[in-house]
């Protein structure tokens, strides 16, 4: 009996990772706050100026919160490879023969660990991707 099990790597393990690509992508902002507060302070360093003059917070600012994936991109994008994955799970082509507990634990590992730093870099900046709601009335209580 072999170890080995006929799984199609194709369909399973790879788009997986590719729609976790997605998701990451979906939930980062297209202006990465990390990467513009070391601009500024290479600005700073430079001898230059400090950018701008209004607001003087940064936290006065509103910035909305724009994804570096637009929503119709992600559902579009991953519309379309998981068709891809289906057509690779019906040819003979793409079988290839792996043991499919590691590819399964490979997978919640890499999830764990991209999802935890993501996590982690939201709250640093503090944005959050989802609208969870309301947060303030505006007027007299009721």
């Amino acid at each position: 009996m072999s170890i080995l099990v006929e799984d199609s790597f194709c369909t399973g393990d790879a788009h997986a990772i590719y729609l976790l690509n997605l998701l990451l992508a979906f939930l980062q902002p297209r202006f990465d706050p990390s990467l513009q507060e070391d601009l500024l302070a290479d600005e700073i360093e430079g001898g230059g100026e400090e950018m701008g003059s209004l607001p003087s917070a940064r936290d006065d600012e509103f910035r909305p919160f724009v994804r570096r994936l637009p929503e119709w991109q992600f559902w579009l994008s991953s519309t379309r490879a998981t068709l891809v994955a289906l057509f690779c799970t019906f040819s003979e082509a793409f079988d290839v023969p792996v043991y499919w507990p590691i590819l399964v634990m490979y997978f919640f590992v890499l999830f764990i660990l991209t999802m935890r730093r993501q996590i982690q870099h939201m709250i640093k900046y503090k944005y959050i991707p989802f609208d969870l709601g309301r947060k303030a009335r505006y007027g007299g209580h009721k």
